[in-house]
């Protein structure tokens, strides 16, 4: 069987990176005795997928993660089983991270690397405010290109990340982005220099909020937003 986990990563816990949470992750899922399926060799791992991988310091709403087990478990939401180990396994893991929906992944379902198509971000700091947010969203909108300079093993290149800019809008103070994954992605730390260049990079606050996929022509979350979960417009404020 093979588990898909959506899960949030709020707070403190965004200065984790990626590679210490996977070890996180790791040790939860011993502690609450799930059956995880291992690899061969001599040095046998958990086989564990991670979607996209989330930058330092950023928080998000929609996390997933792919579990391989050797027996079935219980995912109905309705099913007593299945809600003690959605709350297990948040118990299990920091303050900050928390299990919000356990389900099947489909027959025949891509990785979540390979799925996933778009996500969206809410980016916002005391620097902005609702004009320059609306100024910057239809600034970017209305160009053709967007070159950036980036640094790969030490060569710098400059690389026209505008197709990547699926949709930008704001919400009060927010900046709200859509944002394609498909190639080299466009970090939001990147999209909020070309947005307010000369802010504090270190003082904006980035959100995942959703990650899509594509289904019978229609995008949609890779798993639903369960309905006790906080909406995307109530950013936290640890």
């Amino acid at each position: 069987m093979k588990l898909r986990v959506r899960y949030s990563k709020l707070g403190r816990v965004r200065f984790v990176s990626h590679r210490d949470g996977t070890r996180l992750w790791e040790r939860a899922l011993r502690r609450v005795g799930l059956p995880v399926a291992y690899s061969q060799g001599f040095t046998p791992r958990p086989k564990l997928s991670f979607g996209l991988a989330l930058p330092t310091g950023a928080e998000s709403m929609a996390e997933y993660l792919d579990v391989d087990l050797v027996t079935e478990v219980p995912t109905d939401p309705s099913d007593p089983v299945a809600a003690e180990l959605v709350a297990s396994l948040s118990a299990a893991l920091p303050v900050g991270v928390d299990v919000q929906a356990i389900a099947p992944r489909e027959q025949g379902s891509g990785s979540l690397q390979e799925t996933v198509t778009s996500t969206t971000w809410q980016m916002w700091s005391d620097d902005f405010d609702a004009s320059a947010v609306d100024e910057a969203a239809g600034r970017l909108l209305a160009t053709d290109v967007l070159e950036i300079e980036r640094e790969r093993k030490g060569k710098v290149s400059v690389d026209d990340v505008r197709p990547l800019i699926l949709d930008l809008r704001s919400d009060g103070h927010t900046f709200v982005a859509d944002l394609a994954t498909v190639g080299r992605a466009l970090r939001p730390a990147e999209l909020a220099a070309a947005a307010f260049p000369g802010s504090d990079a270190l003082g904006v606050r980035v959100l995942r909020t959703a990650q899509w996929i594509t289904h019978d022509g229609e995008r949609r979350e890779v798993l639903p937003r369960p309905a006790d979960v906080p909406a995307p417009g109530e950013v936290p404020s640890a």
